[in-house]
């Protein structure tokens, strides 16, 4: 039987509901310079990506000049913060997850797109940061998702093999990246299908197949 001995959750949509946060602040730092990208858009290309490569994929297409990417990602991450510490809270589902699993036994990682201090930020505003074991953000990476790499790192922090890990994810190229990692993936569409009894389930799926 393979027994599940980790779960590691993506952040964005998965453990925060930050999605629309993150759109709202690039958003508004591409306003100065006379420029927006849809939430169509945002969502379909860009969901999920670091802002560096978000900024990179638009001066690939002629919107954006490059020389302007260190200002904008600098205002992009204060205008982050100045939404995480106004609306950023602890969410019941998702702490009795992590709780539940937790005291299950289970080892518990955050791995994100996201920059470290915006990761422990959340994690902290959440109230989520005692629960996990490991926190892994773009920092921690070579290339960030959709490359397994982020997903590699956290197996590797445990000593695991990849059929040995859940990962719970919410978009295209986190789904990619842990497929490509080998793990077992749960889809969610929204935070709210984050619960204990769904991630168990999950996880009692696999064991009984196994």
């Amino acid at each position: 039987m393979s027994k599940i001995k980790a779960v590691f959750f993506d952040m964005d949509g998965v453990l925060v509901d930050a999605k629309e946060w993150h759109y709202e602040a690039l958003n508004k730092s591409l306003r100065l310079f006379g420029f927006e990208i849809s939430k169509e858009e945002h969502l379909s290309a860009f969901d999920g990506l670091p802002t560096k490569v978000k900024l990179e994929m638009l001066s690939q297409r002629g919107y954006l000049p490059k020389g302007l990417h260190g200002f904008i990602n600098e205002m992009k991450q204060q205008y982050t913060y100045d939404l995480v510490h106004v609306l950023c809270k602890p969410r019941f589902n998702t702490e009795h997850a992590l709780s539940r699993l937790k005291a299950d036994g289970y080892k518990l990682a955050v791995a994100s797109n996201s920059i470290r201090y915006t990761v422990e930020l959340m994690m902290q505003k959440s109230c989520l940061t005692q629960y996990l074991d490991h926190l892994v953000s773009n920092e921690d990476v070579a290339k960030a998702k959709p490359s397994p790499e982020i997903y590699q790192v956290c197996m590797k922090k445990f000593g695991l093999r990849p059929d040995e890990c859940v990962v719970v994810e919410d978009n295209e190229n986190g789904i990619r990246a842990a497929r490509d990692a080998g793990a077992h993936v749960l889809v969610v569409k929204e935070v709210a299908e984050v619960t204990y009894s769904n991630v168990k389930s999950f996880i009692r799926s696999i064991e009984e197949k196994a």
